[in-house]
């Protein structure tokens, strides 16, 4: 096996390149699954596959298409969808035709996806349906340089009297023009890849700003080929591996793990159905996955809720369970640090015995029954969360990066993983912590800067290569890197106290079944708060036993049953609080976060600003004659 050193040091310049040699060393090797809806509209999917070598031919003729369009190396395609293979191969054809790919929310508003199309100056937009399309058709006079809307839903490929000729057409229709010009051409697409520069731009990320307008991020082609052979070079990813991928492709994180498939040539499973997850965990069967914690927060209190409903019994058996699970994680990882062998008493490994056929086992069935490992990022978990799952055989892999380091930075090794920290740097990045504890990264997949704003860019990368994440953590002696908190979260109460709340929030979603997303505030206040809003299953689950039966949700979370029954959970986590740190009020939300609010991210990432802003009327009901210092 090539060494690390060597695979990382000798990457090509682009991935459009690893792709045309996966092509060549595995044509007939199953790349890709995709369901396809029964016919009906009811029933289960029909999952399809896709070969490299049939992979290639669509890869191939969409590249050709834009090439034949006059689309030039650098020149922007957007791609607005959600994730669907679709998705991928037409990235795939926007880097072999040497253009460069803008990545847009599908939930993106048709202000805000008119603003990133204009800033970024893409000249070719790739949408998934009419929705889509219209969003872009409402705003036609503010896009002058948007010659040709190709439309992946054939059927939704309808030109409107307005259209100039030929600005709408479906992807399949592309494709046939590519597929044509390619008889005429055929090195073209060829020729295009080979003449790519390791420096050239592959990719225009926007970040969801929490205020303003977003910015796009430029990373290039180098930055993903980095990634794509840092990743292969860790060896978590094998070809025989069936990964598992409903991350937003618009999002970092997604199309990282696209990058790296390349490289490794495993199967990956495309589909972004967020609703469809359970369904598709025992059909996919994966071995790999990724997710942010919200999902594995969801799981657990999915778990939790349904032994609650199995009587008192039945709940008391799963409370155990989870205290056995998170015992035995913690002395395993500890014994493992310090020997080298994750063993446990005898005592203890009998008990997680019996929880396992209890348990554990039907956990695991629920993930698809193969799962070997699943990566977490673009949020801390809660380590009690993480070492619940990881006891009970679920291996859960976190990891940390940014938008502007290409997303993989740090993941945790295999068996020598440990909960609560985000493991180590991928071979290539280098990492150094400030004087004020803010994490700094330098390496191939840092950002070459943010479009058109070269100010912006100069307050976050240093001449010499360092990249400030805005970040705070701590490197351990052997370098595996905790998290802390935002640079710009951190709390400093009136009273002169630093709290990092993400640390609050995740001990409380460690205990709160219910929950399902908390804010801590308390900037400049004398004590702190929260914001708490819960999971509608599991609470009316919960309220249809207990005499609410009947009640709307808001109905529900503004009953005093309910605010007692928040309340105990407030007064267990507090316990093991500094007297600073503690929630000394909060308030139930009348309704979730959600991305159509603008208060969580696609990544389901909690915008705190607006947050506080839609909910300030309860912050300042809670400080309400309180004396600020």
């Amino acid at each position: 096996m090539t060494d690390t050193h060597t695979l990382i040091e000798n990457r090509p310049p682009s991935v459009a390149t690893l792709f045309l040699e996966r092509v060549a060393a595995t044509p007939d090797i199953e790349a890709y699954r995709y369901p396809v809806p029964a016919a009906s509209g009811e029933g289960p999917d029909d999952w399809k596959t896709i070969t490299w070598a049939q992979a290639a031919e669509r890869v191939l003729a969409t590249a050709a298409g834009l090439i034949a369009f006059g689309v030039n190396p650098e020149e922007r395609v957007a791609l607005a969808s959600s994730t669907r293979v679709e998705w991928v191969l037409a990235d795939l054809g926007v880097l072999c035709s040497g253009a460069a790919t803008t990545t847009v929310y599908p939930s993106t508003n048709a202000e805000e996806t008119a603003y990133i199309l204009a800033d970024s100056g893409s000249r070719v937009l790739i949408a998934e349906d009419a929705g889509q399309l219209a969003k872009v058709r409402e705003r036609r006079a503010d896009l002058p340089d948007l010659a040709h809307v190709i439309v992946i839903e054939e059927a939704d490929a309808q030109p409107a009297e307005e259209d100039p000729d030929g600005w709408v057409l479906s992807l399949a229709d592309l494709e046939k023009r590519g597929a044509a010009y390619l008889q005429e051409h055929p090195d073209c697409v060829t020729e295009q890849v080979a003449a790519l520069r390791a420096d050239q731009l592959a990719t225009l990320i926007y970040t969801s700003g929490t205020t303003g307008r977003p910015k796009g991020v430029r990373l290039t082609h180098d930055c993903w080929s980095y990634m794509a052979r840092a990743i292969q070079s860790t060896g978590m990813v094998a070809e025989e591996d069936v990964q598992y991928l409903w991350l937003p492709l618009a999002h970092v994180f997604g199309k990282v793990l696209t990058a790296g498939q390349v490289a490794v040539g495993h199967v990956i499973a495309v589909d972004g159905r967020v609703d469809k997850i359970i369904e598709n965990l025992p059909v996919v069967q994966p071995t790999y996955m990724a997710a942010v914690p919200r999902i594995f927060e969801k799981v657990y209190n999915g778990v939790a809720a349904k032994a609650r409903e199995g009587g008192g019994a039945k709940y008391k058996i799963f409370q155990w369970a989870a205290g056995v699970a998170r015992e035995y994680a913690k002395v395993s990882q500890d014994n493992f640090r310090r020997t080298g062998s994750a063993s446990v008493p005898f005592a203890l490994g009998a008990k997680h015995k019996v929880a396992d056929t209890l348990v554990y086992g039907k956990l695991r069935e629920a993930f698809g029954g193969r799962l070997r490992a699943a990566v977490s990022g673009s949020a801390a978990l809660a380590p009690e969360i993480g070492y619940f799952f990881a006891g009970a055989g679920i291996h859960i892999l976190e990891g940390y990066g940014l938008t502007e380091s290409s997303a993989a930075s740090f993941v945790n090794p295999g068996e020598a993983y440990r909960t609560g920290t985000v493991g180590k740097p991928l071979p290539g990045t280098e990492v150094r912590i400030a004087e004020d504890g803010e994490i700094l990264l330098r390496g191939p997949g840092i950002m070459e800067g943010y479009h058109g704003l070269p100010e912006k860019t100069a307050e976050v990368l240093e001449s010499d290569g360092w990249f400030h994440t805005g970040d705070i953590g701590e490197l351990s002696d052997d370098g595996y890197l905790r998290i802390t908190d935002r640079k710009k979260d951190l709390i400093k109460t009136s009273g002169g106290k630093y709290i990092a709340p993400a640390e609050v929030e995740g001990q409380f979603k460690a205990v709160c079944p219910f929950v399902s997303n908390v804010l801590v505030h308390g900037a400049n206040r004398n004590f702190c708060t929260a914001l708490i809003a819960l999971d509608e299953p599991t609470i009316m689950g919960w309220a249809k036993d207990h005499g609410l039966e009947g009640r709307s949700y808001a109905e529900v979370v503004a009953s005093e049953q309910v605010r007692e029954l928040v309340d105990g959970y407030v007064e267990r986590v507090n316990e093991g609080l500094q007297r600073w740190q503690q929630i000394r009020k909060f308030r139930l939300l009348p309704r979730d976060l959600d991305i159509e609010h603008g208060e969580v991210t696609p990544s389901l990432k909690v915008k705190r600003p607006v947050v506080e802003r839609t909910f300030k009327d309860l912050l300042d009901d809670m400080y309400a004659g309180s004396v600020e210092a």
